[in-house]
């Protein structure tokens, strides 16, 4: 009989984060490119995550939710696991992964022990981001790279060719 292998270490637990809520943070030292976990729990589609989740009617949004495709969401408050509290920075130590139907979180650079881990969840934009919608998507992460929300950065403008521009009257400027 071969000999047994030591159990690995769990590479995070979660507790209370300064953050919001609670927090993943790394029982060990974890190195760049490592998966640390799959982002596991119900497939549904994205009308029914919007009937379950009215984030205008919450008090505070708060979901579980990682879309994976343009039919599929996963909602991790359903026979999800701990990769649900992993807490969003502008300044991530993580990125997740789509693969196929699945997703990743994997480490992007090296973590220490007892680090809380993070990724960037960057919500889709639809151009239609109200000042209401800036509020309630609101980041604490605190970093000095803090864009002020969990939303996606703002796509730039592209530039008008120059003679568009010079069209405009004072009255009509964008």
């Amino acid at each position: 009989m071969p000999p047994r292998s030591a159990p690995a270490i769990a590479p995070f637990k979660i507790r209370r984060s300064a953050i919001s809520g609670r927090g993943a943070f790394a029982t060990r030292d974890i190195k760049k490119g490592e998966r640390l976990i799959e982002y596991l729990g119900e497939r549904i589609t994205h009308k029914v995550a919007d009937a379950r989740y009215d984030d205008e009617r919450m008090s505070r949004h708060h979901t579980f939710l990682f879309a994976v495709s343009r039919q599929t969401v996963i909602d991790a408050s359903v026979g999800g696991n701990d990769a649900r509290f992993i807490n969003h920075s502008c300044d991530p130590n993580c990125e997740a992964l789509i693969q196929g139907s699945r997703v990743f979180i994997d480490a992007i650079r090296p973590i220490a022990k007892g680090d809380e881990l993070f990724y960037d969840y960057g919500y889709e934009r639809d151009g239609t981001e109200t000042a209401e919608d800036e509020a309630r998507y609101v980041c604490h992460c605190g970093t000095k790279k803090c864009r002020g929300t969990i939303l996606a950065p703002k796509k730039p403008k592209r530039p008008r060719p120059h003679h568009a521009v010079a069209r405009h009257t004072k009255k009509h400027r964008d």
